[in-house]
């Protein structure tokens, strides 16, 4: 059969083919030569070039946001909305967020004076006031540091800083050789502050200084890790920011790099030497270290709270009942639950210690103390006593310095029956010493078996008056007395 000339529609539809393949391959060869013309992001450092305070790294950084805001664990709405508002929040030239402090006011600098506790002055950070533990044997840890430390290599060490600074010892009296019972009262002082705050957590607050492996985490595996926060006298950092600490965010369990971003840092040329401004600065930068913003409004960068209760993030200097919030007052601007993030940061809740119900409940001895934590919202507590027929006090009794928790002490009888509730309402003698946590029941009773009942309560309204039980938490002593 002879041959036939192809039709002329599949010569067209061949010679379409052929041009769409090679204007395809034209396409993608000039399509890769655009890329490779495409200049590579700039890294984070040379987007930035130096450490800027938020509005103006906001306007720097506002295309890489998602990836600035990972790198700090946070949302990029949450960083973004902190770059925006809060003056004292900055960006370092790596992206990472940290905060400057303001300095306390001129009526927030009036130092109330420490319990007094030690008997004699020492030579060197030696002695009790150095060998202070909120839960020793723990594998979290963070440090008080009172007696001066070299800063190297860190952070702190760029954009202009030294590259060693050496930080004195904390120092009230000019006599840097000792410590005097008076210094050692603050230390001691600023200790059961900072142990308070954190009583609900698995960490030891301590003013003994770890092993640096105590502190610096190596890697993922490393689970025994902390933070350093440093009392800082002098001026080196103070002078150029004017501020009375800083820290940076969201750092305490960084798998790499962990020791760059320590030590956090309180300015006692910022906040004063007493014992109340050191202790709620130290523990509002420690809470930076793992994880926490500032709770403010939109009208202030910092609450300052209301009645006798002020938000650990915002500014307690005033206050004598500061706590974890999760932006339950008026106007709140920052609504992050603190015990949950500081569990993503490190930092678990301490266990259950003693028993919920009469079934389980921790037996007590007339005249002797047991010590207690509450660190659940939903928690509570139950002890058994066996009395004779008599007139006792059951007291519960919230920590004496700081404290947290608010009290409800509840009597039971036998069967579980209520016998007397005590619940007293709070608020402050001065802005260090708060009134009415503790609680007690003094009564008259027949001779048998009674349970005393511990949990936490609020007081007031938390939008303006008061607090609910969300922050309500830490350490107390329950003891039963004759009389």
């Amino acid at each position: 059969m002879p041959n036939r000339p192809r039709p002329k529609s599949r010569r067209i539809a061949g010679l379409a083919c052929a041009g769409a393949v090679v204007f395809g391959s034209l396409a993608v060869a000039l399509g890769n030569q655009a890329d490779a013309q495409q200049p590579a992001p700039l890294p984070i450092d040379q987007l930035l070039g130096q450490e800027l305070q938020g509005k103006a790294a906001l306007g720097r950084v506002q295309s890489r946001l998602t990836e600035i805001a990972a790198q700090n664990k946070l949302s990029t709405d949450h960083l973004r909305q902190i770059l925006a508002t809060d003056r004292t929040a900055w960006l370092d030239r790596g992206g990472k967020l940290f905060y400057r402090e303001p300095v306390a006011t001129r009526s927030e600098l009036k130092a109330a004076a420490s319990p007094r506790w030690a008997t004699r002055a020492v030579a060197g950070a030696t002695g009790p006031a150095f060998e202070l533990h909120s839960k020793p044997g723990s594998n979290r840890v963070i440090y008080l540091d009172f007696d001066g430390h070299t800063i190297t290599g860190t952070a702190w060490n760029t954009g202009g800083k030294p590259a060693t600074v050496n930080v004195t010892p904390y120092d009230t009296d000019g006599n840097t050789s000792n410590w005097s019972t008076a210094e050692q009262d603050v230390v001691r002082d600023v200790w059961a502050r900072i142990a308070e705050d954190y009583a609900p957590f698995d960490v030891d607050v301590t003013t003994q200084e770890p092993a640096a492996s105590a502190i610096k985490r190596s890697g993922s595996s490393d689970q025994q890790y902390g933070t350093r926060v440093l009392i800082d006298p002098t001026t080196w950092y103070q002078s150029g920011c004017g501020c009375g600490g800083v820290a940076y965010v969201g750092v305490y369990d960084n798998t790499s790099n962990h020791s760059y971003y320590q030590p956090a840092l309180v300015f006692t040329k910022g906040v004063g030497t007493g014992a109340k401004n050191i202790a709620e600065a130290a523990s509002h930068e420690a809470g930076h270290n793992v994880g926490l913003s500032h709770d403010g409004t939109s009208s202030v960068g910092y609450y300052a709270g209301h009645g006798a209760w002020a938000p650990i993030m915002g500014v307690g200097y005033s206050k004598a009942i500061s706590q974890w919030s999760k932006g339950e007052y008026s106007g709140a601007n920052n609504k992050e639950d603190d015990f949950a993030v500081i569990g993503q940061n490190g930092l678990a809740l301490r266990g259950d210690d003693h028993g919920n119900g009469t079934g389980d409940a921790t037996a007590l001895t007339l005249g002797t103390s047991v010590k207690g934590v509450y660190a659940n919202d939903s928690d509570v507590d139950t002890f058994r006593i066996d009395l004779a027929a008599g007139t006792f006090t059951f007291a519960a009794s919230a920590a004496a310095s700081g404290a947290d928790l608010d009290i409800r002490l509840q009597l039971l009888n036998s069967s579980g029956g209520v016998v007397a509730t005590a619940d007293p309402a709070s608020g402050q003698s001065n802005s260090a010493t708060p009134t009415g946590l503790s609680a007690s029941i003094n009564r008259q009773v027949a001779a048998g078996r009674y349970y005393l009942r511990i949990e936490n309560t609020g007081y007031g309204n938390p939008l303006n008056t008061g607090y609910s039980t969300y922050g309500s938490r830490g350490a107390y002593t329950v003891r039963v007395t004759a009389g």
